[in-house]
């Protein structure tokens, strides 16, 4: 059995969460996918669904290996485009989605020198700080930050993103600087509206004694709140209260004593910055070509500088 038919079909069940749904999808009996499944399981040694009369539901090893899954294809995928598309040029329409503040920093930059080498692309960027539905509003790729868990969508990480504790010097003056998350609890925190996209609270991670080192999510409260992050950003430099943000967002502040780090021993380790794209069979030359603009630029250090900072 061809193992790249196993792949393929593990990702579908596993995207669709049904056997009959992903059978459908591809215009084969169900009990195909199935055996199909079970083949992958036995070549591998190792579960990964789970399978009832009413569900289908990922291991924890399935989980792991979905995301290999489908990067792997999406390469593949990528390099078959590559080769087939020639000297064929770009064209059609490109609609983009990112983070309000960081698409303004790290994404609306870029669109106009994108266009530039690619001159019959247009380009529709929105941005914005809820999580957009790609399939349901029509959009071709997002740019992400942190890690989520929507199984749905193809990712390909584009760099390192560090999340920090931060306040204003005076407002630690007048209110005490925490020694540990739990102190969180007794200050004002600057927290994004339940319907922007931080929805698992500031992550932590506790000390061996405390928590075996493992990673854990707070959701602190406040009197302020806002569903646009660069607001909260402002706030904190203002003195209102304390705020979980990026190091691109908060490192000019530091560096310039607007804004001081604290809970540095407890930070969590850093998550990824991503591009998303819904799944294809055959992914756009526009959309693979801006995913690897911005691989390109993400990875030079100078790109993350802050400005005025000597390269």
């Amino acid at each position: 059995m061809d193992k790249l038919k196993q792949l393929e079909s593990f990702v579908s069940v596993a995207s669709k969460g049904s056997l009959t749904a992903a059978a459908r999808a591809e215009g084969v009996a169900p009990a195909i996918m199935g055996r199909r499944l079970d083949a992958l399981e036995e070549r591998l040694g190792v579960k990964l669904l789970v399978r009832t009369t009413r569900r289908i539901s990922l291991t924890h090893e399935g989980s792991a290996f979905l995301e290999d899954c489908q990067r792997l294809l999406a390469d593949l995928s990528n390099a078959e485009a590559s080769v087939s598309a020639g000297g064929v040029k770009a064209s059609g329409h490109l609609r983009i989605t990112a983070p309000a503040g960081f698409g303004r920093r790290h994404v609306a930059p870029l669109v106009p020198r994108f266009r530039q080498a690619h001159h019959e692309v247009t380009i529709s960027l929105n941005l914005s700080d809820r999580v957009v539905d790609l399939a349901a509003e029509g959009f071709d790729c997002a740019v992400r930050v942190g890690d989520f868990p929507d199984s749905s969508l193809v990712s390909v990480r584009l760099a390192d993103n560090r999340r920090m504790c931060v306040a204003a010097p005076a407002y630690l003056q007048r209110h005490g600087t925490p020694q540990h998350p739990g102190d969180l609890a007794k200050l004002a925190c600057l927290t994004l509206s339940s319907d922007a996209s931080q929805t698992r609270g500031w992550a932590f991670l506790l000390p061996a004694a405390e928590g075996r080192g493992e990673l854990v999510h707070i959701r602190p409260a406040g009197p302020l709140d806002c569903s646009d992050g660069q607001v909260l950003h402002d706030w904190c430099v203002q003195g209102h209260g304390v705020a979980w943000r990026s190091t691109w967002e908060a490192e000019q502040d530091i560096a310039e004593g607007r804004l001081v780090e604290i809970l540095a021993p407890f930070a969590a380790p850093p998550n990824g910055i991503y591009a998303v794209f819904p799944q294809r069979k055959h992914l756009p030359l526009r959309v693979r070509l801006w995913i690897d603009f911005l691989k390109h630029h993400y990875a030079q250090p100078q790109f993350w500088m802050p400005a005025g900072t000597p390269s």
